[in-house]
């Protein structure tokens, strides 16, 4: 159907009374009502992610509840000890989310599947570790993750605790397609009539299962396992402050800091608590250097040598340094990886711990800096695609091959610690870094940003930028497809003076670049190495946001002429990719 028809069917569909019914009435401007009817929302690896609002391709409970039907029927025909292993759900601050996540238990439970929630919002890494630790056959998070406050989200796993692989998205896409927005959700029509009465019906049937503090204790008790230093090794007195951003992180972390015996963390008052508006940070991204205001201004107050941050969902983690001049540096999340990956690997080593079969994991697009530190001490890193399924999905591969997860990260301030939280966690992230902080400041009298800095001497001075274009709408979409289309069929023999030696286009899948028989599947993605030592850049539409993303990196004689070769690379790239109408 055409938009126009989709709109009509939906307004028709809809109750007198529904305020989503009114809000479509409200909707004058043909260009919206065209993007909110023109397609429905996606289901691809990352589950659903959209705007809250009427449409298919928005997310409102029909489109929540479609979903969540889709994927009932993909599990029931898997049997029915698939059913009764039962689905895990989580939900973090967002508007709607809560709701939403009830409204999947109870569609779940309509189905003859067990659903396992909690009684408030938790972070998504505690959902990954859980689904495994119960059981369970799959997870759903309510979620939007770093998005801004306008979004919400319907995020999938499986039972191996990773985020839904291609082929599962593949399956639960082609039954959620099959199921009518009005007529195929089982009992949404009765649930709509009261859907906490229906939910606190079905908890006392145990066909819900509300989890106990038992199981936040479990989560964080294989973080705190995860630490490498501890008591007299670390100063304990390190003076730190952390923002939650209104999201879901506050209480868990701080419990882990408390835990750890750290005396000196302050938190942002202001983003202790859950704010589905974000009114104090706006965008609450932890990658954006401006999520930190307030956190600097604490930090100026308390003397603070580390500054951190997670996102609403508590995955994404980001930190700022204290630097020699008494300013903070915001740093990307290939620097953070930096200094964990060198605190795990140097920790390891000393401790007689790291094991001849290590191996650690990165995306195709983050920073070969890692790489070079990973060798150093005999440990594999592999290339994976971007997303936590991608990183986190090698760990099953790891163990057939006989070798040991060490650690995953990607640039876009995620990483992943544990072999048993199978996505980003910024948690426990959190809490290494903190605790690094603590050791070298105890056993060197240095800061982390000392420490990053004797990484460049060590290593190479590397230099990493991540820029994007944000192009929303039809046209946005359209218009990032004939980039991507462009730089393909026209790729540059040199950039900036640099020549072109190798291009690598992901769309077919393509063999990681260290080791061969990693097969890495199909992406809308390309990466082009220059012919200087460790210098490229790659290009990829974002999976969840209206955005084409860039990424540069190069190794240079100082770290100054690193960020200007990159300078030069970035404006000869974007000069090609805006020419693109």
């Amino acid at each position: 159907m055409s938009y126009k028809e989709n709109a009509l069917a939906w307004k028709n569909s809809l109750d007198e009374n529904d305020p989503l019914r009114a809000e479509l009435i409200s909707v004058t401007d043909e260009g919206e009502l065209e993007d909110r009817f023109y397609k429905d929302l996606s289901f691809g690896t990352a589950g659903l992610r959209g705007k809250v609002g009427v449409g298919t391709n928005r997310m409102n409970r029909f489109t929540v509840g479609r979903a969540a039907q889709g994927i009932a029927d993909y599990i029931a025909g898997r049997g029915e000890q698939a059913c009764r292993k039962g689905v895990v759900i989580a939900h973090d601050p967002r508007h709607f989310s809560a709701e939403f996540s009830k409204l999947t238990a109870l569609i779940l439970a309509e189905n003859g599947i067990r659903a396992y929630t909690f009684p408030s919002l938790r972070p998504t890494p505690q959902l990954a570790f859980l689904i495994r630790n119960l059981g369970c056959i799959s997870g759903i998070n309510i979620t939007a993750s770093h998005n801004p406050r306008e979004y919400n989200g319907f995020k999938a796993y499986w039972e191996d605790g990773c985020q839904v692989s291609s082929s599962v998205a593949d399956g639960m896409t082609e039954c959620i397609g099959a199921v009518d927005y009005f007529t195929g959700i089982k009992g949404l029509r009765a649930l709509d009539e009261s859907l906490e009465e229906a939910y606190e019906a079905a908890v006392s049937e145990d066909k819900i299962i509300v989890l106990s503090e038992k199981y936040d204790r479990k989560y964080l008790d294989r973080i705190e396992n995860l630490a490498i230093h501890k008591g007299e090794e670390l100063d304990l007195s390190i003076p730190i402050v952390y923002t939650p951003l209104n999201g879901a992180g506050s209480i868990p972390f701080m419990t882990v800091m408390k835990d750890r015996g750290f005396t000196n963390v302050s938190i942002v008052e202001e983003q202790r608590d859950p704010d589905p508006d974000f009114t104090t940070v706006g965008y609450p991204n932890p990658e954006d250097p401006k999520a930190f205001k307030m956190s600097e201004e604490l930090g100026r107050k308390t003397g603070a040598q580390l500054l951190m941050a997670t996102d609403p969902d508590a995955d994404r983690f980001a930190i700022e340094l204290l630097m020699d001049n008494g300013e903070y540096l915001p740093l990307n999340g290939n620097q953070t990886g930096y200094i964990l990956v060198n605190y795990i690997l140097e920790g390891m080593k000393d401790a007689g711990t790291l094991p001849e079969n290590g191996a650690m994991v990165k995306s195709i697009v983050t920073s070969t800096m890692s790489s070079v530190m990973a060798s150093a001490y005999g440990v594999k890193m592999y290339e994976s695609l971007t997303g936590f399924k991608n990183i986190c999905g090698l760990i099953p591969f790891l163990e057939k091959h006989f070798e040991r997860y060490l650690f995953g990260y990607e640039e876009s301030v995620g990483y992943a610690a544990c072999p048993d939280i199978r996505d980003k966690d910024g948690i426990s992230a959190g809490m290494l870094v903190a605790e690094a902080a603590a050791y070298y400041r105890k056993r060197y009298g240095k800061t982390l940003y000392q420490v990053l800095t004797d990484l460049y001497e060590k290593y190479g001075f590397y230099a990493e930028d991540e820029p994007n274009l944000v192009l929303e709408g039809i046209e946005g979409s359209q218009r990032i497809g004939r980039m991507m289309e462009h730089i393909r069929k026209n790729p540059p023999s040199e950039i900036a003076g640099i020549k072109v030696k190798k291009v690598i286009d992901y769309r077919d899948g393509s063999e990681d670049i260290s080791f061969p028989y990693n097969k890495i599947p199909g992406t809308n993605a390309l990466r082009f190495f220059l012919d200087e030592e460790d210098t490229w850049f790659a290009i990829r539409p974002s999976g969840t946001e209206p955005k084409i993303k860039f990424y540069f990196y190069t190794r240079q004689s100082s770290r100054d002429e690193a960020i200007a070769v990159n300078a030069r690379i970035r404006k000869a790239v974007m000069d090609i990719i805006e020419g693109v109408e």
